[in-house]
């Protein structure tokens, strides 16, 4: 596909005139697609390995590497993370599951290796650790897509987290950001149109003067969806646009025992 293909299929319309050409490597990056559908054929440990090298490339704040990332292998295991979110049954044909994780637990005890006090048990540091396993989820996605896998992240983990903590044996300081299927694709999902430039990117400073005409276009881009939380909002049998979707989710507290748990795992979050 053409740059001008790549980014009319992103956005459903072509919002500025790219390049005549782009590196494969960016190209690859505007063709991004998440995979829920996998080959019954195992990863290569060589491959995963190296995959695993290119997440551990991704920039981290002030070089401390505040994230882990959990392999499992089980099937077992990724059943029954599949059957805990019970809408997600295609979890279980991935034939490996990463656990991307904030990891405050490795800075204590590198300072108690070196006879200081962990000062910095805060809410920056939570953000710090949240955002460190992010990027390098998102390095590898990347890789696993340049080397022919499929991914899609499964943040539905932090949903059960009560019993996907004790599953993966996290220890304290230590807790799951989201989680990430990965195998070999047995089919790709179309690309899915994002939000128009015009509103996701602010030059110079923030401007949503034009959003409430790009949602009624957004809409009308996509297609209605599956009504989320109709035993609270009641059914859509016509189905839901974006944005109504989004406000009936964002409508309903979800993951409302997550400050608790992370409290009780020895975040102070002050």
């Amino acid at each position: 596909m053409s740059p001008a293909d790549l980014i009319r299929a992103r956005y459903g319309s072509l919002p500025f005139e790219p390049p005549a050409e782009v590196p494969p490597a960016l190209a690859a990056l505007l063709d991004r697609r998440v995979t829920r559908r996998y080959r019954a054929e195992d990863v290569p440990d060589p491959l995963l390995d190296t995959v695993l090298a290119a997440a551990q490339s991704a920039p981290s704040k002030s070089d401390l590497q505040q994230y882990s990332i959990i392999v499992t292998r089980d099937a077992g295991k990724i059943a029954k993370v599949a059957d805990w979110i019970g809408t997600m049954p295609w979890i279980k044909d991935a034939p490996v599951l990463l656990l991307f994780c904030g990891d405050m637990r490795r800075g204590q005890q590198a300072c108690a290796r070196h006879g200081r006090a962990h000062a910095n048990n805060n809410m920056d540091t939570f953000l710090n650790t949240a955002v460190d396993a992010a990027l390098a989820m998102g390095m590898a996605i990347a890789a696993a897509d340049a080397a022919g896998l499929g991914t899609c992240p499964i943040s539905y983990v932090r949903s059960h987290i009560e019993k996907v903590g004790p599953l993966f044996g996290l220890p304290d300081g230590v807790y799951p950001v989201a989680g990430l299927t990965l195998g070999w694709p047995a089919a790709r999902n179309e690309t899915t149109p994002r939000l128009p430039p015009s509103v996701v990117v602010h030059r110079e400073r923030y401007d949503d003067a034009a959003l409430p005409a790009a949602l009624d276009a957004y809409d009308a881009l996509r297609p209605r969806q599956k009504p989320r939380y109709p035993e609270v909002h009641g059914p859509a049998p016509e189905g839901c646009t974006w944005s109504e979707n989004g406000a009936r989710q964002l409508s309903v507290p979800e993951r409302f025992g997550f400050r608790a748990w992370l409290r009780l795992r020895g975040f102070a979050l002050d």
